[in-house]
């Protein structure tokens, strides 16, 4: 082909999808540098992201890492933090991941903070997501092992401070948190499902219950088949209309299969229909939401600020659900809150049910302005001993007080620590 012509009509075709760039305003010459022109609401939810987290303003002194560990007992892992001068902090990891994530822990993400300053936390977050292409295993194989590193550090920068975790990102807006049961009874009949959200309900007094509906990214499938348009009525009908029921689907529907589902929902005044199409369905999320009155939750499979912000900026999620685990640790979820405050829209964090979750949820959702008014509980791990002076996490009317000492605000059983051998991938 002749290269004048090639030229030509290449600037011809670039020209042509100018006119489909979102919000150009007029035509540009070729050469010149798009400028996207923000809304008002992607311009609040831009500068609520960008405002600092953490606050460093709290350690004067440089806090320089020297050792960052995994360690292992039987299935739980716990990271330990060190800096130069002996300092430590410790985190127990999300023990169900970590048992197939640990050599990227150990190889891909621990090396990057040695030789840091802790005080440096959020732009090492920033950092690492580059550090040997880490950015290449975004979502969990990445975020969580950054997460158990975050967490531990956070611990050592509240043992420094005599602060809890909570008081280093925000002020405290909630001393207890309201909580409603997780359950998954799926492959139950609606009856047999009832009987044991009854059993939990009256074990901790909770004021609100979630179901599992539809058969998790099924293509509408139920399981088993009249399950979930059984049980949502079902739930009504058990009890009352002063209990407050939220949905999850876990994306079982294609878009109309979940606004049919979603309408069903509403005439059982449900409170939010949580991922009602598979998670990565950006536009349909935003199709069924616009279709529907019931608040839209999702965002606990979210690896993404990008992506994050597009959901809120678009109106696609009303509550938005960070698992502070999986989406990287405390410091990115927040600015997902924040993005979702600025615009009027609620936090309530997924919580990954295994080592200390629950714990690292409660201190998250203590600074949250816009926090939901109950958030996910998969009951206390009874496998790690350790004893917490300031509360004794114990749900009493459906509530559990959030622990007020430094860092996370427990002890784990040193001789159960002592246990734990540092995992070792050298051989």
């Amino acid at each position: 082909m002749n290269p004048r012509r090639h030229f030509i009509k290449k600037g011809l075709a670039l020209g042509a999808g100018m006119g489909l760039l979102p919000q150009m305003g007029m035509p540009m010459e070729l050469g010149t540098v798009p400028r996207i022109q923000k809304t008002a609401k992607e311009s609040l939810t831009e500068s609520a992201a960008q405002r600092p987290v953490l606050k460093k303003e709290l350690f004067k002194s440089p806090l320089i890492i020297k050792e960052v560990s995994l360690l292992k007992y039987k299935d739980n892992f716990i990271c330990r933090v060190r800096t130069q001068e002996g300092m430590e902090g410790i985190s127990v990891s999300n023990n169900l991941r970590m048992a197939y994530l640990y050599p990227i822990f150990v190889k891909q993400v621990a090396p990057y903070f040695v030789g840091k300053d802790a005080r440096d936390l959020e732009l090492l977050l920033e950092g690492v997501y580059t550090y040997k292409s880490n950015y290449k295993m975004q979502s969990y194989a990445l975020w969580v092992p950054v997460a158990t590193i975050e967490f531990a550090i956070l611990d050592l920068l509240g043992k420094l401070s005599e602060k809890p975790i909570g008081a280093l990102l925000g002020t405290i807006e909630h001393t207890d948190v309201g909580v409603y049961r997780a359950n998954n009874f799926r492959g139950k009949s609606a009856q047999e499902s009832i009987q044991l959200i009854k059993e939990q309900v009256e074990k901790t007094g909770s004021k609100a219950l979630k179901i599992k509906i539809g058969g998790r990214m099924s293509q509408n499938a139920d399981y088993p088949p009249g399950r979930t348009e059984a049980l949502i009525p079902l739930i009504r009908d058990t009890f009352g209309d002063a209990m407050v029921a939220y949905a999850d689907a876990n994306g079982s529907y294609t878009p109309e299969e979940a606004i049919r589902i979603g309408r069903l929902m509403e005439d059982n005044a449900f409170a939010f229909y949580e991922e009602p199409v598979p998670f990565d369905w950006y536009q349909e999320t935003m199709a069924v939401n616009k279709a529907l009155t019931i608040p839209i939750a999702g965002g606990e499979q979210e690896g993404s600020m990008h992506n994050f912000k597009w959901l809120i900026d678009n109106d696609a999620l009303d509550i938005v659900q960070p698992d502070i685990f999986y989406f990287g640790g405390m410091l990115r979820s927040m600015k997902v809150a924040r993005m979702a405050a600025a615009v009027g829209k609620t936090c309530v964090p997924h919580i990954s049910g295994s080592g200390l979750g629950y714990l690292y949820m409660m201190h998250f959702v203590s600074v949250l302005s816009n926090a939901g008014p109950y958030h996910e509980f998969k009951g206390l791990n009874e496998d790690i001993p350790l004893e917490c002076p300031t509360s004794d996490l114990t749900i009493r009317d459906g509530r559990i007080q959030v622990p007020t000492g430094p860092g996370l605000g427990v002890q784990i059983d040193p001789h159960y620590l002592s246990k734990h051998k540092v995992v070792d991938l050298s051989c």
